[in-house]
């Protein structure tokens, strides 16, 4: 079946707080586990039928992300205690999103056009070595719970980004300029509310809705400037 352009994303976990509990600590594997974590959550999504049920091999995974199986399985069980999946709920290779119908808890996550070959293009600039890939990683997926239906964009302080993700302030650039990098996400500049001759950030994940835009709804627009 021809996947997607975006898929439904179970994200009220991440309103939750469950990025924060996401961290680089001083065990390098622990924080190498988390980002493995966030790779293969990717795919799994990617996959998921009606009911939020993956059927997703550990080769397949491993396709999709780069990773070796060892570390599938390591960032599987990431997920699984941070209660986002539950593993073989109809047997083997099979993934279940955990909340796929909860009103209100779901998010537009990019699908098809991140692929190439059956892997995932962003990805292959991760290798799991630096709290900076994490971070992205946090944001990515906060970006997308985030996201405005209205304005197909992320509109979200710094300071909010912290309380969510749990990522220092001084940090926070940092791991957007990697996303940036990469092609997974695209930082406008638009109007600020708060001073009339500002701007501020907003953020726009490639591939959903990708006509709705500042450059064909206009920068000084009531679409820049919603909330």
């Amino acid at each position: 079946m021809k996947m997607r352009e975006w898929v439904r994303f179970p994200s009220k976990w991440i309103e939750d707080g469950g990025l924060k509990q996401l961290q680089w600590t001083n065990s390098e594997v622990s924080g190498s586990n988390n980002i493995a974590a966030l790779m293969v959550l990717a795919p799994i999504a990617h996959h998921a039928d009606d009911e939020g049920v993956a059927v997703c091999t550990y080769d397949r995974l491993a396709l999709a992300t780069g990773l070796s199986r060892a570390k599938v399985s390591a960032g599987l069980t990431v997920l699984e205690k941070l209660q986002v999946i539950d593993r073989a709920p109809s047997g083997r290779s099979t993934f279940r999103l955990l909340n796929y119908s909860e009103a209100g808890g779901w998010s537009k996550l990019p699908a098809r056009g991140l692929y190439g070959a059956g892997r995932i293009i962003g990805f292959e600039h991760f290798h799991l070595r630096t709290m900076n890939e994490l971070h992205a990683l946090k944001l990515y997926y906060l970006f997308a719970r985030r996201r405005s239906n209205s304005t197909n964009m992320a509109h979200i302080s710094y300071d909010k980004i912290e309380a969510y993700t749990g990522i220092a302030r001084p940090r926070i650039r940092k791991g957007i300029s990697f996303l940036a990098s990469v092609g997974m996400v695209h930082v406008e500049h638009i109007p600020s509310r708060a001073n009339e001759r500002g701007t501020a950030n907003a953020y726009r994940l490639p591939f959903i809705d990708p006509y709705a835009h500042l450059g064909t709804r206009g920068r000084d627009s009531d679409f820049a400037l919603a909330e």
